[in-house]
């Protein structure tokens, strides 16, 4: 019990540090922004990502600018992103990278796997993207705490989506199947 609580706490902690950073400012990435919740904003359905092997994973790249969370935060994140493309190939983000042809926070973060999940490539965008982390992370927490994907998908839209003008063309999670 004590630790559901913590749970929470916590996540109640972060959400709040969330929407106060994410109302600060989105950045950009190309010419103009993809209206959230506009008509033809829907993506595809999306074919199911395979999760990276257990094991190590590759080195985040190196790249010329700071991260935008903690480096720990920012390691986190990429991790959760390559075991769980079964739940960030379903939450948006919002920080306009759908310019950059992104469908969904998966994209924020892994370029490239192998047909065994294996990543190939990493994203670096999302080292330097403060709301890109922040939805990974929230996802992740969510995650964590036992929300389904479909839970996750509705909490991230209902804090983000208010914020910012743009998000990227993700589908909607599967529907549960109903036992027979």
């Amino acid at each position: 019990m004590t630790s559901r609580w913590c749970m929470a706490a916590v996540m109640a902690v972060a959400f709040s540090f969330v929407v106060s950073s994410a109302a600060q400012g989105q950045h950009t990435h190309g010419e103009a922004a993809r209206p959230a919740g506009q008509p033809g904003t829907r993506a595809a359905a999306v074919a199911p990502v395979k999760p990276a092997p257990a094991g190590a994973l590759p080195a985040l790249p190196r790249v010329s600018f700071p991260p935008a969370r903690p480096m720990a935060v920012v390691q986190q994140v990429y991790e959760f992103a390559a075991r769980h493309p079964d739940v960030l190939q379903y939450v948006p983000c919002f920080c306009g990278c759908e310019r950059g042809e992104h469908s969904g926070n998966h994209d924020c973060f892994v370029k490239s796997r192998a047909a065994n999940g294996r990543i190939t490539e990493w994203e670096p965008h999302g080292i330097g993207c403060q709301v890109c982390i922040d939805v990974g992370r929230d996802a992740m927490l969510l995650f964590n705490s036992g929300a389904s994907v479909t839970a996750i998908r509705e909490a991230i839209d209902k804090k983000y989506r208010p914020h910012y003008p743009s998000a990227t063309p993700t589908p909607a999670p599967p529907s549960p199947r109903r036992k027979t």
